[in-house]
């Protein structure tokens, strides 16, 4: 996550460079007469792609990525939903990244929001899911939750097997885009308008325009939309139309963001004098716009399919916050490239399926983080711990002979033994067989845990709570 991180802002930075260098080079290309007017327009341009990057894009940027994470697919198409697991996870969401989180699931017909609330999605009552599910979009953006309204991207999840199992997203206060327009047009003068994919009003610099309750204001409906003739215009686009607004000439610059199908129209006014110059100016500044705007769009992609790689290499257990399997096979090879000796345990608690059975699965969840937190504490300096899979750990000794091996194992066994879970009134009395095995030369980790899988065998054979060990001819 750091590495992602780091490249995330490295590329920002680029991105930042290119724009300036781009902006820059329009700047030394027009004349002196317009200079000074060349460098307040670009001034008022450049706070245009940063909304559309830092309100739109960025918030689908995060889901995006957030979507492919293996703990948020586990948690949706489970057939039984562990609401505090979800609630807890999008809290956590929500204190990382400033902005609200929802799931919106399938199999529960269950809406779960990161401020804690749930709505159950009843067809009657809460429309959008039934209607965007059945789109082919598997990103939407729009505006609901009409008594305090929010700006929503809705993500479809699938799971393994593409099977669609609900939606998860972002949602913002649209009061907080009306404060943010508002300072930008108080500095700059130029009006923003957002519409959405059924030519819908769903952001505005005009605090007018945007969306009443439930009643959109349409594009249609603006006195200077009117006046146009769509007809006569190539591709019936309105970039650089002149309109006339407020009394005041503007020019239209118009942007499509893809990702939602939305339109972006950047009105931007024109002293009468000034009308040719600056039309040719904005000319310029709105293909620079819509060329930053695409190298952003091709770097956006580059950093989902970044992070998607990389999530499959993601190094931590998310209920144990163990290591994980990955993280110990890299942890492994680098004990082998350094030649050290390397003692291998292998931990599995004793009856856990009946744990889960019995008492429910938080009171295994429950049980597994108190058992990695107590072989944790144990361990000495320099040893590595991992959860495995299921109730199993692993646990690395370097520089640790198999006598010294054995004797950790017995001392761990010991406390686990003497160790209960209380969960209320009920005790849990947990127990754990340990399988030891040994190398002191370069060997693939799967030939040294298959002795130590066969000693822990072993041991389960024998009675369990118990360590047994077993090494190869050569150890």
């Amino acid at each position: 996550m750091n590495a992602f991180r780091s490249l995330h802002r490295s590329i920002l930075i680029l991105f930042a460079v290119v724009v300036i260098s781009i902006v820059t080079l329009v700047h030394f290309s027009v004349s002196k007469i317009v200079a000074e007017q060349s460098r307040a327009q670009q001034r008022s341009i450049s706070p245009a792609l940063s909304l559309i990057v830092d309100q739109l894009l960025k918030p689908l940027h995060i889901s995006q990525t957030l979507v492919e994470a293996k703990e948020l697919k586990d948690l949706m198409k489970s057939s039984d939903i562990d609401e505090n697991a979800v609630l807890e996870m999008l809290k956590r969401l929500e204190e990382e990244f400033g902005m609200g989180f929802f799931i919106a699931s399938e199999t529960s017909r269950m809406q779960y929001n990161s401020n804690g609330t749930t709505l159950e999605l009843k067809e009657e009552t809460v429309d959008w899911y039934f209607r965007y599910k059945a789109w082919d979009k598997d990103a939407i953006a729009d505006i609901g939750q009409w008594a305090d309204p929010q700006f929503y991207i809705d993500l479809k999840v699938y799971d393994d097997d593409g099977k669609f199992v609900g939606f998860f997203g972002t949602s913002k206060a649209l009061h907080s885009f009306v404060d943010i327009f508002a300072e930008y047009k108080t500095e700059h003068s130029y009006d923003f308008i957002f519409v959405d994919q059924d030519n819908n009003i769903a952001l505005s610099s005009d605090p007018e325009l945007i969306v009443d309750k439930t009643t959109f204001r349409t594009l249609e409906s603006l006195d200077w939309y009117k006046e146009i003739d769509r007809d006569s215009l190539p591709n019936q686009s309105l970039n650089n139309v002149l309109v006339t607004t407020g009394g005041k000439d503007a020019l239209i610059a118009e942007v499509s963001i893809e990702p939602f199908g939305w339109t972006m129209y950047l009105l931007t006014p024109l002293q009468e004098r000034q009308t040719e110059i600056s039309r040719s100016f904005i000319i310029s500044i709105v293909s620079l716009l819509v060329l930053i705007f695409a190298l952003f769009v091709v770097i956006y992609h580059l950093l989902y399919y970044f992070k998607k790689d990389m999530q499959k290499n993601f190094q931590t257990d998310p209920l144990t916050k163990l290591p994980n399997r990955n993280k110990i096979e890299l942890r492994y090879a680098e004990l082998q490239d350094n030649n050290q000796q390397v003692g291998l345990i292998l931990v599995d608690i004793d009856h856990f399926k009946l744990v889960n059975d019995t008492h429910g699965h938080n009171a295994g969840d429950v049980v597994l983080r108190q058992i990695s937190m107590t072989l944790q504490n144990e361990l000495r300096h320099g040893d590595i711990i991992g959860r495995w899979g299921g109730e199993e750990f692993v646990l690395l000794l370097p520089d640790t002979t198999p006598e010294q091996s054995f004797e950790v194992a017995q001392k761990l066994r010991e406390r686990l033994a003497g160790m209960t879970t209380s969960m209320g009134s009920i005790t849990i009395q947990i127990t754990a067989s340990f399988g030891v095995s040994h190398t002191d030369t370069n060997r693939p980790l799967t030939e040294v845990l298959g002795y130590a899988d066969d000693a822990l065998y072993q041991a389960k054979r024998d009675g369990r709570n118990l360590v047994r060990m077993q090494l190869s001819k050569a150890a």
